[in-house]
């Protein structure tokens, strides 16, 4: 992560923040989050970001301190990170990366992270999904339809990456990632109830109807089905769709050309709403 980070606008460096100002997230992960693209210094779907993180903490009134209203709207947003790109040398007006928005203890707190090393690498090659947790999830659960701060359940197996289930046999998420199949001649994810985070991507995704010529639904995704699929994905906002080559030891070999595809879409689709 870069040092140059913004506290309800300011820039600040992150060696020099006091954790008594950050006290309630710190301690209690109480508190929400969001990450979003940014290339040659532009955020990604922003507004759709801020839209998602403020009616997060819409939805727990009295749990979290929320920053003050003027401080979570677009424009302001944009200023406080162009303000932070022009202030770090390292980061600078052309900076490619990661931004993450956190809002807790009332502060919405601005930092700043390159993109993953192996990103090209992962969208070249992809990335196998060789386990999974069936019951791992409730479903209904409504905590899981937010990106809080207390992330325990998803970070202890971000490494390994499963496919994350609920007690129905019903595929949900990834730790980091909302899942696409592609069977029946369509690209389905699963419904938020199942649950899933509503990712940006996933959103975008379902608002654009197809991908070339397969329509993209929201339905059930159970365990059981996972063998009829002729291609996979994952997305998020970092890595926009990442192919599964093998899924739990099947390959799936049209999943990179059809990771490829949604990129392109999703790359064209963020151009216009910038």
């Amino acid at each position: 992560m870069f040092s140059t980070v913004a506290v309800n606008g300011e820039v600040r460096r992150w060696e020099d923040l006091p954790l008594r100002d950050f006290a309630q997230g710190f301690f209690f992960g109480a508190g929400f989050f969001t990450t979003f693209r940014i290339e040659a210094g532009r955020p990604w779907f922003l507004a759709r970001h801020l839209a998602r993180l403020r009616a997060s903490l819409d939805a727990f009134p009295g749990a979290v301190r929320p920053p003050p209203p003027e401080h979570l709207t677009e424009d302001a947003v944009r200023e406080s990170l162009q303000r932070c790109l022009r202030a770090d040398a390292a980061l600078g007006p052309a900076f490619q990366g990661v931004g993450k928005l956190s809002a807790s203890d009332g502060r919405v707190l601005l930092t700043f992270r390159a993109h993953s090393p192996d990103l090209e690498r992962l969208h070249h090659e992809g990335r196998a999904l060789d386990s999974q947790e069936p019951g791992a999830y409730r479903r209904g659960d409504p905590t899981l339809n937010h990106k809080g701060l207390s992330y325990f359940r998803q970070y202890r197996v971000m490494e390994r990456l499963p496919l994350l289930g609920n007690e129905a046999g019903e595929v949900c998420e990834l730790p980091t990632a909302n899942v696409f199949v592609q069977w029946d001649g369509a690209l389905v994810t699963p419904p938020l109830s199942a649950p899933c985070l509503p990712g940006i991507i996933r959103e975008v995704l379902l608002e654009a109807g197809h991908v070339g010529p397969l329509p993209v639904l929201e339905r059930p995704v159970p365990f059981a089905r996972l063998s009829q699929a002729s291609a996979c994905v994952f997305t998020n906002a970092a890595q926009v769709a990442t192919g599964v080559p093998s899924l739990l030891g099947r390959a799936l070999p049209d999943s990179l050309a059809l990771a490829h595809d949604l990129r392109r879409l999703v790359e064209g689709i963020a151009a216009r709403e910038r």
